[in-house]
């Protein structure tokens, strides 16, 4: 079993910055990509930024250039390094990766429970 806890978020300014972080905690084989995804309220999750476990990266167009995803492979950990922040990123946060638990099990998909980024004009 695995569990992911964000960390990192709340209300800033716009034109602010934060820096979420989710730590992989469990009993698990290992992780492979891991990603950072967004819910706004009455819309649907999008992905935000994603990153491979040599660090590929991938980015939302609404993001690129204001966002930066990192990720510690030693510490099972992603960051979401979020600047210049807008009123329209307000959402909940999630982390998501995909983990596989033993050697001999398919990657799964695993959730955190999310952490609100609030940004005011």
């Amino acid at each position: 079993q695995v569990h992911l806890v964000e960390s990192g978020g709340g209300l800033v300014q716009a034109g602010g910055s934060l820096r979420l972080s989710c730590a992989a905690s469990g009993s698990f084989f290992s992780i492979s990509t891991m990603g950072w995804y967004r819910q706004a309220p009455g819309k649907q999750r999008e992905l935000v930024a994603g990153i491979t476990r040599d660090s590929t990266t991938n980015y939302a167009d609404f993001v690129k250039g204001r966002f930066t995803i990192s990720r510690d492979n030693a510490k099972n950990t992603v960051y979401l390094h979020m600047e210049t922040l807008k009123p329209e990123d307000t959402a909940f946060y999630y982390c998501n990766a995909l983990v596989k638990l033993t050697l001999m099990s398919a990657f799964r998909t695993s959730w955190g429970q999310g952490t609100q980024v609030s940004v005011s004009s």
